[in-house]
């Protein structure tokens, strides 16, 4: 499941949780995308506490999209992702160097409103 989260007005914020589906994907896309039109950069907030893993169609989606959007990143400079698990943060620090013009940084469950605020100064 993924719940849109109240957030500052340029940000995207996240909650995922448990086994993310194809049709879960969709929402979260069309959000963006609707927030986008408006914004011309949005930081991005991402809780994965409860997020277990999703499903290959899910997962597709996913790649697809980011690789639509390989052109557009400097419209999501900062990325703060909340996080407890070891294999999220790795998979951050790997990531963070491959993506230009994005800053992805892991914040501890208890940080949540600093990873917010971090998000939130996407400029």
């Amino acid at each position: 499941m993924i719940d849109i989260l109240p957030a500052p007005e340029n940000v995207a914020a996240y909650r995922l949780s448990g086994r993310i589906t194809g049709e879960d994907y969709d929402g979260l896309v069309a959000d963006l995308e609707t927030r986008l039109e408006t914004h011309d950069k949005l930081g991005v907030y991402v809780d994965l506490i409860e997020f277990d893993d999703m499903t290959v169609e899910a997962a597709f989606k996913d790649l697809r999209f980011g690789l639509a959007k390989l052109g557009d990143l400097r419209r999501f400079p900062r990325e703060a992702v909340v996080t407890d698990k070891q294999w999220v943060k790795a998979l951050t620090r790997f990531a963070d160097p491959l993506l230009p013009h994005v800053e992805v940084r892991t914040f501890a469950p208890d940080r949540r409103d600093e990873a917010m605020a971090w998000a939130a100064q996407a400029r």
